[in-house]
């Protein structure tokens, strides 16, 4: 578990692709339960360690997950969230270049909770919820392209479908269509960074993870400043 930013209300982890952020039924300590035992450890504090999950990371998916340290916070940051105050960035390596350098995508996403997939459909249906993002490419190497992405909605496997749905499946990720899996059994996506107005100091908060240790990620990104 690596801490990359904590103050007296949040604290912000640099998850990797084996690791979840809350319980589920794999039965595996999440996130959360290992920040709490981490924070008791580091400050002495007697009793319980209050920690509360402001938002989700896929599984397979790298990356900035904040958490909140108390119960203000977390009110707070659950709202700016679903309010959408929180801006967003993603980077995702592909193997096919995009129609177009950079542009929005819009689509209207299905999920099919029985198979945990989501579909892009072009035009609005009943069952559907309406997903918004930009893309850009920002590198590239003789066989892959490096995407950047600012989630404008969060919906389920957002930039995992509509990716996959103008034919740029992400590397690794055999749900939306890649060939082949990753070595670690992640996907090659990763929450880049979150910026923020701090909900208690009201002060700007940037959080920035580094690009997983991997030789693609680093070769793609060597050219890149902070």
């Amino acid at each position: 578990m690596k801490v990359i930013y904590e103050d007296n209300h949040i604290i912000a982890v640099d998850k990797t692709c084996s690791e979840i952020v809350q319980g589920d039924k794999t039965g595996d300590a999440p996130l959360s339960d290992m920040l709490k035992a981490w924070l008791k450890e580091k400050y002495a504090k007697p009793g319980q360690v209050f920690v509360g999950v402001t938002h989700r990371l896929d599984r397979p998916v790298s990356g900035v997950v904040i958490f909140a340290k108390t119960s203000k916070a977390l009110t707070r940051m659950n709202d700016m969230f679903r309010d959408g105050e929180v801006k967003k960035i993603y980077w995702a390596i592909v193997k096919n270049e995009p129609p177009v350098q950079e542009g929005e995508l819009v689509n209207w996403l299905v999920r099919n909770e029985k198979q945990n997939k989501s579909y892009a459909y072009d035009n609005e249906r009943p069952d559907a919820k309406k997903a918004v993002l930009d893309y850009k490419v920002i590198a590239h190497s003789d066989r892959y392209f490096l995407l950047e992405i600012e989630l404008k909605t969060g919906r389920h496997h957002q930039i995992r479908c509509q990716l996959a749905n103008i034919g740029c499946p992400i590397k690794g990720d055999l749900k939306y269509g890649f060939a082949r899996s990753n070595p670690d059994g992640g996907i090659s996506l990763h929450a880049r960074s979150a910026e923020f107005i701090h909900p208690v100091s009201k002060q700007k908060v940037k959080i920035v993870a580094s690009v997983p240790d991997d030789n693609l990620w680093k070769a793609l990104t060597s050219s890149l400043t902070e």
